[in-house]
């Protein structure tokens, strides 16, 4: 094995790439007793890696838990505004891990955690083409016209969004449920799109990843599941 240290870190499953590279920055982590300069220096099996007094280890075995994230939660380890945090409702005893696609404050649904950083990448890279599926339940009008523009891909406020497969599932009254399926999964897209036609958001819900599904999961739960080998 011969990879950059920031690759390592995250393998390793203590943090993102992205802030393995922050604390390499902030002379955190040590290379066989020696400060690391540079995210891009590489290690073998044979170096010792310590951040924070702690030895790292690669991690072989990829584990994979799903939850279904309650509203007013944030997808993120820290907040300014001090909200209510997804970690905060994972079980003692787990150990490091990494969400896999962030859900907004008010939106809920299946959320992914891995004990493997990498793993955590490629289910987020858009290079990586991963389906997300979402249920949203909106009020206002609601044309055929609109959705075939949005399947089509739309440009708002000069942000491009590309092909997304949307469809009406019922229809219950004033409220509307639309499913969603994008690719892209730019930041906040299904609610540029729906205020840009107008709609009011009631209910988002996430339910699919890839080929991984909320199921009957509850509000809040959290459940180990196998590892699919065709994302």
């Amino acid at each position: 094995m011969n990879i950059r240290i920031a690759k390592f870190i995250s393998n390793a499953g203590y943090c993102s790439r992205r802030q393995a590279e922050q604390l390499i920055v902030k002379n955190k982590v040590y290379i066989n007793d020696e400060i690391c300069r540079h995210p891009s220096q590489k290690v073998t099996d044979y170096d010792i890696v310590r951040v924070n007094d702690e030895i790292l280890k690669m991690i072989k075995e990829i584990k994979l838990w799903k939850k279904y994230k309650p509203v007013r939660y944030i997808s993120s380890t820290k907040d300014k505004l001090k909200r209510k945090k997804i970690y905060d409702l994972l079980p003692k005893g787990m150990p490091k891990v990494s969400s896999i696609g962030r859900l907004d404050y008010m939106s809920e649904g299946l959320i992914l955690f891995t004990n493997k950083g990498e793993y955590s990448r490629y289910l987020e890279l858009p290079s990586s083409n991963i389906e997300r599926t979402y249920r949203v339940c909106v009020e206002g009008n609601v044309k055929q016209t609109y959705i075939q523009k949005i399947n089509k891909g739309i440009s708002i406020k000069k942000i491009n969004y590309n092909k997304v497969k949307l469809n009406i599932e019922k229809v219950d009254g004033k409220s509307i449920w639309l499913m969603f399926r994008l690719r892209e999964g730019k930041n906040r897209e299904i609610r540029n799109i729906c205020s840009f036609f107008s709609w009011k958001i009631i209910k988002l819900i996430r339910i699919g990843y890839g080929p991984y599904k909320l199921g009957r999961l509850k509000i809040g739960e959290i459940k180990q599941i196998k590892v699919k080998n065709n994302d």
